[in-house]
């Protein structure tokens, strides 16, 4: 096993109730992710890992497995860390890619070319990035440029915002990591992938999935279908 595509679908939500369960062009949110990874044809399995029945019911209709989280690892208090690491622990691969159901603007083109440009780069991690050539500050004091005088935004070098959008991690550095207690998400060798701006557009709020609505055919051409039998 090579590739696994693991979709986390916490029906729980803090400012987006049940989400992952919300119509968006005629499917719930959760179904457009699996249709993408299915039909991306770079994974050897598609996963959705969550604790809810009720998602559970959409991943089988839509032809991806289940893993079932355990229930102490599906609140707002744990972290990716360690349901990333329990699902590692169930099962064997070289790379696990997650894909969120909650950008539903990245195109499957976007999946595949993250999948094999990991193949590629041999890396440990690699993340989604949004380059941002802007002006940026972080705690009132400038990232990439200075007070000191006016630089063109050409001329700046571009922050580069990890979208979460899709990332993926090599299992033997992140359980390795974890299990010394270090930080997994970040170990070993990290590489970025650019994606555009819609590609990393995420859904937290109300606003955000009326955004993903309003462009989601534009992105598209039209809701994903299933991938074929």
């Amino acid at each position: 096993m090579t590739n696994i595509a693991m979709i986390p679908a916490r029906l729980g939500s803090q400012r987006l109730k049940q989400k992952n369960l919300a119509p968006l062009a005629g499917a719930p949110l959760i179904a457009h992710a699996i249709r993408k990874c299915l039909g991306a044809g770079v994974f050897d399995e598609v996963w959705v890992n969550s604790e809810a029945d009720e998602i559970r019911r959409v991943a089988e209709a839509e032809g991806a497995r289940f893993h079932a989280r355990p229930t102490a690892l599906a609140d707002n208090v744990a972290t990716s860390e360690q349901f990333v690491a329990e699902f590692l622990e169930a099962h064997p691969c070289e790379r696990v890619f997650q894909v969120h159901s909650i950008a539903p603007l990245l195109t499957v083109e976007d999946v595949r070319g993250f999948v094999r440009a990991m193949e590629a780069e041999a890396a440990d991690v690699m993340l989604s990035v949004v380059d941002e050539p802007l002006e940026a500050l972080c705690r009132g004091a400038p990232v990439n440029f200075t007070f000191a005088e006016k630089t063109n935004s050409q001329d700046l070098p571009p922050v580069r915002r990890i979208t979460w959008s899709v990332t993926g991690w090599r299992r033997s550095t992140y359980l390795a990591a974890f299990k010394a207690g270090q930080c997994a998400t970040y170990a070993g060798r990290i590489a970025p992938f650019g994606v555009n701006r819609l590609a990393g557009h995420v859904i937290k709020t109300a606003e955000d999935m009326a955004i993903a609505e309003a462009l989601f055919d534009l992105v598209h051409g039209r809701a994903v279908a299933p991938a074929e039998a």
